[in-house]
């Protein structure tokens, strides 16, 4: 099957994390518990599910839109973080340059960045007749395991499909785009995502976190504190699947804020997410890549700016302004991670790989419980 997944779907039989219970941190979540409870920000979804055995194709792309403008003629602040560089991410050198976002963000499989990277410049090409040259920014994690990744069966149509079918409100998590193929902790990863919103006396920001999961051994998985990997490590369900060993994989973290904040602050910003990775279990492997991307809403920089000055609002650089936008963001990713496990579907794949979903069941008792 091959389409734009709409923002709501999820399957019948799968919960978020709050659903089960389990509400890590201490914040307040916006209406959506989503990315796109940042004003104007927007995630569309392909999914690409075909065949089975060695060619089968479990794999996608997501489109994330920061606002509903022209992102090429009114660019956002952002900074890139990289916490462990085996990954082949586009676009991060331009954006530590200069600070800024001015394309969609592409997320991906390892076989299809470039072909998404051809098609975010030809969409953009397409958008503004000035540019020679535009930054596109690009992320991957490895599906190989689920998904025919040699094929590179992601094809320019399907980003373009992916940019259409963004759209703000509740948004899709587990096997969808970006996240089809991914495995997480041994159990079936993929996309997930969460929110934080301040109090109006900590200045009533959002932000918003979306990850794509494929990461963790399972024997090292916390739930909200608990240990609960301890207690999975041999759970195979109704069937018995091939052995996922090693704290391999990678993640993919953006991360969105309508905070006034400057790509230095933003830089700062992004350095949070390792800490709410961590909250969940893994210490992060040799060959994982694990990337932030982050961005800010609350200014538009013009492609065309006027004068030799421009003035804009920037928070103030202490504690009191920062710290609460720090904590949300920890908070964001961590649930996002849950979210995606929790979300995502039991899958057969490549050569009848199979790997299994969270066990929202057991793990609730764990959590609830109390297991330590």
């Amino acid at each position: 099957m091959t389409g734009g997944s709409k923002n709501h779907t999820r399957a019948p039989n799968r919960q978020r994390a709050r659903q089960i219970g389990i509400s890590p941190g201490q914040l307040s979540p916006g209406p959506w518990n989503a990315i796109t409870d940042v004003a104007g920000v927007r995630v569309g979804h392909v999914t690409l599910v075909e065949g089975e055995g060695q060619h089968a194709v479990r794999t996608g792309v997501t489109a994330i839109l920061p606002h509903e403008g022209n992102l090429y003629r009114q660019k956002v602040m952002a900074a890139v973080h990289t916490i462990n560089g085996y990954g082949k991410a586009i676009g991060f050198e331009q954006v530590r340059e200069l600070g800024q976002i001015e394309s969609p963000i592409g997320l991906t499989n390892t076989g299809s960045v470039g072909m998404v990277a051809d098609a975010l410049i030809a969409w953009t090409f397409e958008q503004n007749p000035e540019p020679r040259s535009v930054n596109v920014v690009v992320g991957e994690c490895n599906d190989g395991h689920l998904n025919d990744i040699r094929g590179q069966h992601v094809r320019r149509e399907h980003v373009r499909q992916a940019i259409d079918a963004a759209a703000s409100g509740p948004a899709a998590e587990g096997n969808v785009g970006a996240g089809t193929g991914m495995v997480c902790f041994g159990f079936k990863g993929g996309i997930g995502t969460a929110s934080r919103r301040l109090e109006s006396a900590q200045g009533g920001f959002t932000v918003g976190a979306l990850v794509v999961a494929n990461f963790g051994r399972r024997d090292l998985l916390r739930v909200d504190g608990v240990p609960v990997g301890r207690h999975l490590a041999d759970w195979h369900g109704p069937f018995v699947e091939p052995s996922i060993t090693g704290d391999e994989g990678s993640i993919m973290m953006v991360v969105a804020t309508d905070g006034p904040l400057t790509s230095r602050q933003l830089l700062r910003l992004a350095k949070r997410p390792g800490l709410g990775l961590a909250r969940t279990g893994t210490g992060g492997g040799h060959s994982s890549g694990d990337f932030v991307i982050a961005f800010s809403t609350a200014d538009r920089t013009p492609l065309l700016a006027r004068g030799q000055t421009r003035q804009i609002e920037v928070l103030a650089e202490n504690g009191e302004t920062l710290n609460p936008l720090f904590q949300a963001t920890v908070e964001a990713i961590e649930e996002a991670i849950l979210n995606a496990l929790c979300a995502a579907e039991t899958m057969v794949g490549r050569d009848g790989h199979l790997v299994h979903a969270l066990p929202l069941e057991v793990v609730r008792e764990l959590v609830i419980g109390g297991s330590r």
